[in-house]
């Protein structure tokens, strides 16, 4: 896919950028998406990290704001996540 021109993008970069994350509750599952989050974003904070867990617990909502600096960084950073073994769906 070519690339979209920067006057044609919907997103003006850089901004703050939220993106959900669900996946099993299970130990670890917020560490590993701060770490794929910290990877792209390497001034990503923590603490902004919010959870949810769904109404049985079984699973667990994560919004991450990243600092989108371009559409192929975002593009990547869908795909990591999308490819991670404790992540069902990302949004």
């Amino acid at each position: 896919m070519p690339p979209i021109p920067p006057e044609q993008s919907l997103i003006e970069y850089p901004s703050a950028f939220p993106i959900k994350v669900m996946g099993a509750h299970v130990e670890g599952f917020v560490e590993a998406i701060v770490a794929v989050a910290r990877a792209f974003d390497p001034v990503f904070d923590a603490e902004t990290v919010e959870t949810r867990p769904s109404k049985a617990g079984t699973y667990l909502g994560i919004t991450i704001t990243v600092t989108a600096t371009s559409r192929e960084q975002l593009d990547e950073l869908y795909r990591t996540l999308s490819s991670h073994p404790m992540v069902k769906v990302v949004l």
